[in-house]
């Protein structure tokens, strides 16, 4: 696992600075404590930061070339199918001076071109020169597991793995993508291609760039299928799916440095690491993490999963503080982000990398095999929906004076979220739920001029596209497919890159297998979500292998108690942070509103902590990466 960085000009006349690319790779140094290098060839330069995985030796540095010196690549990930790709390579006539999977990324493609992307089975994120063809190619790969950004200016391209990293460039500007904000209040995550960065851009994942002269040109190498569905039986395709997953598991475990399992208490990783367990000649090395308050404690169930492999496990307690932690993560991602699971997930990792250098996780699951409570709750709103308006508006008019006491959940507040859904179409419906911030919020937090700013932005826009263009058998799997696009891409998998590589630990994902998730997608729907049963295919598959009360228990998702924080020890810090003349200033929200709206938390009025969370994020995002000058933007913000 490795950071990458470079910068490209489309004239020939105009050199890179070595200076810009050293800033630039330092940004990178916690994705790549152990080596790193930079080249320059006049108009072009890439730069790596290494965290040496396969072939520790020097072989393996980067940016790596090939013999003949035609192309050059930075590149970060793994793929685990590269002792077939050279062998067959090695076949063809290629002879090599390292052990490590770049090099054989590199040599593919000098044979085949861009066509090399299908043969990969992995995460990657690179950047080649191909000289001969005086050609910058980018790619991501299926999924979006690994991160690349980039910047274009009127006289080129700037791109890194994080975007901390660009804005060490100076040609890269701060100003403010207004329409990001608004998404990611929606959502808690900037969904897209965007950022809250205006020049600044996500390659999207399965998608390659080509930049040649001054012409940019992004087309997309893959997609998921859901049609024609496999004729295939509920048994078989459980035993199929058993050695699919078992298969991406053992490839998943090839490393030269110690590797462990993340397990967290819920179906997914007890897979993953029961799965390890069959493919380790010793025991697993386990690491899960819980919380005092026993609602949100998962513990009690990674131990069955531990006690039944005999691993070697490692739980702790996370002890809360947020006032501490939450500069450090808003530094890390760049982007604002506020899944405030990332806070656990980084202690986690930080946990795990004093054992290990690389740990698998469960990651995916959910997202290929219908997991989550939502999607039982799509096939719930075709009732809803079928009720007429006026009866839909009477409920909600008759249950909107009550609290909603208790966890963000609870019946009352999912009610709520129902019949708000059930207006306009099926992806609205599905944005809906998701949303963190909905329209009626935003109108009442919004001050006059950022709601100008953003009256032609719908968060609801992608979504609903996402929806109505899946090919998904019905609207379980094309609310799935929307998920995989933006929720998957934008808030899953960036929380684990990112906050794994805060701690220099490489994070991998069995049920992220492209082919996996081909396999899931193919199946009948009703082999995913069959009545009330998600995942049953997968529960199927795992029966023998997994606790009975694990797979009997419904999902609880890797969430933190915010609710009560926010009206406990953290009451203080969010008023403080949120109402004063800095806040205030930035004109986004009417601050008589938010007070009201925090008032309304503390009161158990309403259960805000989420949204309190994300304001939490933002402010701290404008503190980090817009208030300070360029020159201090080498660390997370100082906390008083």
């Amino acid at each position: 696992m490795c950071g990458i960085a470079g910068k490209y000009f489309f004239s020939a006349d105009r050199s890179v600075e070595g200076a810009v690319l050293e800033r630039m790779a330092e940004a990178l140094r916690h994705r790549g404590p152990d080596d790193g290098g930079i080249w320059i060839d006049g108009r072009v330069g890439l730069a790596s930061r290494r965290l040496a995985i396969l072939d520790l030796s020097a072989n393996g540095a980067m940016p790596m070339s090939d013999e003949n010196g035609r192309a050059r690549i930075t590149y970060n990930g793994e793929v685990y199918n590269f002792p077939e790709l050279r062998e067959e390579l090695v076949r063809d006539g290629v002879r090599f001076r390292s052990g490590t999977d770049t090099e054989v990324v590199l040599h593919l493609y000098l044979r085949d071109g861009i066509s090399f992307l299908s043969r990969l089975r992995g995460m990657f994120a690179l950047a080649i020169w191909d000289t001969a063809r005086e050609e910058l190619i980018f790619a991501r790969d299926r999924l979006g597991q690994k991160p690349l950004y980039y910047a274009r200016s009127a006289s080129g391209i700037t791109f890194a793995s994080e975007i901390r990293s660009l804005l060490q460039d100076p040609s890269v500007e701060r100003e403010i993508e207004s329409g990001a904000l608004h998404h990611f209040l929606a959502y808690q995550f900037v969904p897209g291609e965007k950022t809250a960065f205006r020049q600044i851009r996500k390659l999207p994942a399965a998608h390659y760039m080509t930049v040649r002269g001054d012409r940019v040109d992004i087309r997309r190498y893959w997609d998921v299928d859901f049609q024609p569905k496999r004729a295939i039986s509920f048994d078989a395709a459980a035993e199929e799916l058993h050695e699919l997953l078992s298969e991406s598991t053992r490839m998943r475990m090839i490393s030269d440095v110690p590797i462990g399992g993340f397990l967290s208490g819920g179906l997914d990783s007890a897979a993953v690491v029961a799965l390890m367990s069959r493919h380790s000649g010793e025991p697993v090395r386990t690491f899960s993490i819980g919380f005092h308050e026993e609602s949100f404690n998962e513990l009690p169930y990674a131990g069955l999963v531990a006690d039944r492999y005999a691993t070697e496990h490692h739980p702790f307690l996370y002890e809360p503080d947020a006032v501490r932690d939450l500069p450090d993560i808003v530094w890390a991602f760049g982007d604002p982000f506020g899944d405030a699971s990332a806070i656990p997930t980084f202690h986690l990792a930080r946990r795990a990398k004093r054992e290990v250098t690389v740990v698998l996780n469960g990651d995916g699951g959910d997202e290929a095999f219908a997991g989550y409570d939502r999607y039982r709750g799509m096939l719930f709103l075709r009732y809803v929906r079928a009720l007429p308006r006026f009866v839909r508006s009477a409920l909600r008019a008759s249950i909107a004076p009550f609290p909603e006491a208790g966890t963000y959940g609870n019946r009352l507040s999912r009610i709520k979220r129902f019949l708000d859904a059930g207006d306009g179409t099926p992806g609205a419906g599905y944005a809906s739920l998701m949303t963190q911030f909905g329209p009626v919020l935003r109108k009442r937090l919004y001050s006059t001029e950022f709601a100008t700013l953003t009256e032609s932005e719908d968060p609801a826009a992608l979504i609903e596209a996402a929806v109505r263009d899946s090919d998904g058998e019905d609207i379980v799997e094309r609310v799935m497919e929307a998920d995989r696009l933006y929720y998957l891409q934008d808030n899953l998998l960036p929380k684990v890159d990112i906050t794994t590589m805060m701690t220099s630990l490489e994070a991998r994902s069995p049920f992220l297998d492209h082919e996996v998730v081909e396999f899931a997608a193919r199946l009948p729907r009703d082999y995913k979500l069959r009545g009330k049963v998600s995942k049953a295919v997968l529960k199927h598959a795992m029966k023998s292998h997994v606790p009975a009360e694990i797979i009997g228990r419904r999902k609880q998702g890797f969430g933190t108690p915010l609710h009560e924080w926010f009206r406990g020890e953290l009451r203080s810090f969010a008023y403080d942070t949120l109402l004063d003349r800095r806040s205030r200033e930035r004109g986004l929200f009417d601050p008589e509103a938010l007070e009201t709206f925090l008032g309304d938390h503390v009161a158990r009025r309403e259960n805000h902590g989420l949204r309190i969370w994300c304001l939490l994020c933002l402010e701290t995002w404008f503190r980090t990466y817009i208030d300070r000058p360029r020159e201090e933007l080498t660390g997370p913000l100082a906390v008083d």
